[in-house]
């Protein structure tokens, strides 16, 4: 399995549309969720993703500060199902963290978590700062990892 980090502009039509799938068929088909996925954050974007043999395997997105929220942001964190409970998840948010802290000046990662998950982003260093919201009718809660 093979971790790739590229700008949109250098994804391939392939990668992209792999990509754009796997994110709805966690998102959008799997949690039973209809919402933007084409939400023009991509174009400025970092994809960070796990590939084997021309599947996503995990995948996510840094977002440039002033663009989600006034800190760099990661989002659409996923990991395929059949990937799933062999700590792909960590890793690749390991990767993520560490790619901010060797690319970008920036002192926190905000993110926007879903409710089930806060212990795994609370173990990577992640604390709440928010109260409990709904994005798109599912529990939310803001955390920040001070870099």
């Amino acid at each position: 399995m093979e971790l790739k980090i590229k700008k949109f502009s250098e994804l391939s039509n392939q990668e992209l549309y792999k990509i754009i799938e796997a994110r709805i068929n966690v998102f959008v088909v799997e949690q039973n969720c209809p919402y933007k996925e084409c939400d023009n954050k991509d174009q400025n974007s970092f994809h960070l993703f796990y590939q084997k043999e021309g599947e996503i395997a995990a995948y996510l997105r840094i977002i440039p500060a002033g663009i989600s929220y006034p800190e760099i942001s990661i989002g659409r964190v996923l990991v395929k199902d059949k990937y799933r409970r062999n700590g792909l998840a960590n890793k690749l948010m390991q990767a993520a963290l560490s790619y901010i802290k060797n690319n970008f000046k920036t002192e926190a990662v905000r993110i926007s978590a879903q409710e089930y998950i806060l212990d795994f982003y609370q173990q990577l260093g992640f604390e709440v700062v928010s109260e409990r919201y709904l994005e798109d009718d599912i529990p939310h809660f803001e955390m920040l990892n001070k870099l």
